[in-house]
């Protein structure tokens, strides 16, 4: 049960996992590409912007300011995330959410998906996803309003292993927090609980190999099939079921998210099984991290083993009941008040 629970998790983020063909949304979906997940709140506004990383991908932001911020140079946030989502999910609400708080808060598509550009679409990278934080930390530092020595980072799910991994390298970034972590790179490498054999990878491994040839001949790179499926046959492991009533309802859906609506390339998890990110996590200090994680959360133990690895100053928050997606986007469990106290008291 283990083997098989390890599989799934690995081709789900590979974008592998279910045999569906695309159908048509239900009626209860908005399917608007402007359409957000969530309310903006009438102390907050929200402008489009836009910016380009080192390697040429322009990304799409929205960025969220208090409106009661006058000329105040303010502390910023960078968020990003879930692994799959887009900038009218979860980031959003985050930056919506400490925007209220009197931050200056910065949502944005990874490059290749969503609004942002590159491509081929929906292909992911460790070294590029990494980069975009720092782009985006570039971003603000040029803003009038922003003080560019109080940036901190924000990352939720798959994006909160890049923040890690972005803050490690980047000393501009003063504090870093994630929620619901995901270490891309280990899961997708050694799938969940590093459960996959050296058979399982190997074999991976010379499949992914073999649609590289495939896709050489046909001149472009194909797409898997799309990560969550229409309907659930209420047999999938658990996390499927919780991605779904995020991803796949009324209440977390949006038609740019690859999650919601799409597929990864079939060789997206390539450079992922061969390029582990967060191994100099030790030098985020002495630099504050928060990790936070709920308690019933299939991804718990990535926020464990982080912070046992991790040097002080460092503080791991369970959330009590809460499961992985929780921390998606019930405002009533993630712990908004905390993030407001980390911050205010780490970027200064």
């Amino acid at each position: 049960m283990k083997k098989a629970f390890a599989t799934a998790i690995l081709f789900l983020v590979a974008g592998q996992l279910f045999a569906q063909k695309v159908k048509s949304i239900s009626e209860k979906m908005n399917t608007s590409k402007e359409h957000y997940t969530f309310q903006l709140s009438d102390k907050v506004s929200r402008q489009k912007v836009s910016f380009k990383n080192r390697y040429g991908i322009i990304l799409s932001g929205d960025l969220y300011l208090p409106k009661n911020a006058e000329n105040q140079k303010l502390a910023a946030l960078v968020i990003s995330g879930a692994f799959g989502a887009v900038k009218q999910q979860s980031s959003g609400l985050y930056a919506n959410q400490m925007a209220e708080r009197g931050f200056i808060a910065l949502a944005f598509d990874p490059s290749y998906t969503g609004e942002s550009s590159g491509e081929p679409r929906n292909v992911a990278s460790p070294d590029i996803n990494t980069e975009d934080f720092s782009a985006a930390v570039d971003f603000l530092g040029l803003q009038k309003n922003v003080d560019r020595n109080k940036i901190g980072i924000i990352g939720i799910c798959g994006f909160g292993g890049f923040a890690l991994n972005a803050t490690a390298i980047d000393k501009r970034v003063k504090a870093v927090a994630t929620t619901s972590l995901y270490d891309m790179t280990r899961v997708m490498s050694k799938g969940y609980n590093d459960s996959v054999t050296l058979e399982q990878r190997t074999k991976t491994l010379e499949g992914l190999g073999e649609q590289r040839w495939k896709d050489a001949e046909n001149g472009k790179p194909a797409y898997g099939t799309r990560n969550l499926p229409e309907t659930l046959n209420g047999d999938e492991p658990q996390f499927v079921k919780e991605y779904f009533d995020y991803y796949r309802t009324p209440r977390g859906f949006h038609p740019n998210s690859v999650n919601s609506n799409g597929a990864w390339l079939i060789t997206n998890a390539i450079s992922f099984m061969n390029m582990p990110i967060l191994s100099y996590v030790k030098e985020i200090s002495p630099r504050p991290m928060l990790l936070i994680v709920g308690e019933n959360a299939h991804s718990r133990y990535f926020s464990e083993d982080i912070f046992k690895v991790a040097n002080e100053p460092k503080e791991l928050l369970i959330i009590p009941d809460a499961v992985h997606v929780d921390l998606y986007d019930k405002v009533d469990v993630i712990p908004f008040d905390k993030l407001e106290q980390f911050f205010n008291e780490n970027l200064k």
